[in-house]
């Protein structure tokens, strides 16, 4: 084989198989970032709503809401996934993902002490929000020195992300 057909082989072969790489087209990446703006709108408008409600253990209703009963009620109003009731069933549900794969809609549990765990909605920018036990249902930050140390992990719900 020539010293120019031998290249041509590989320029050829090269051409080929980036063609078939797996990575994210342009349109890929813009559809799924369209995607996220939705859902974090839907996710604001159902906060919007529930935005000041007072806390209350076992609560599933706008005169009080616990954390888990919120959580379970924005995602199914927002992004249409229903969800069990209690904190310790949504840490069961979809898979847990990396911190920094973190996405808008995933659920973010917490460690608040040994045996009781906390849940919210990540919204983006390092927000999530919730029903808080001081505050009623807000929005925080993950880098909050509190809510930083008492970080467990985040789990995918949505298939669609």
């Amino acid at each position: 084989m020539t010293n120019f057909a031998l290249r041509l082989l590989i320029l050829f072969s090269c051409v080929v198989l980036t063609a078939c790489s797996s990575s994210p087209s342009t349109h890929e990446t813009a559809e799924n970032n369209q995607q996220a703006l939705v859902d974090r709108d839907s996710l604001m408008q159902v906060f919007k709503v529930w935005q000041g409600t007072p806390y209350r253990l076992g609560g599933t209703a706008l005169n009080g809401v616990d954390c888990s009963a919120f959580v379970q009620t924005a995602v199914k109003e927002a992004l249409h996934i229903p969800l069990p009731r209690t904190t310790k069933q949504q840490v069961n549900v979809g898979f847990e993902i990396d911190y920094d794969e973190a996405k808008i809609g995933d659920l973010v549990f917490f460690k608040t002490s040994w045996q009781v765990r906390h849940v919210g909605v990540f919204i983006g920018n390092h927000q999530f929000m919730h029903a808080s036990t001081s505050k009623g249902v807000i929005i925080s930050r993950l880098d909050n020195p509190y809510w930083a140390s008492k970080f467990w992990h985040f789990r995918r719900v949505n298939t669609r992300l």
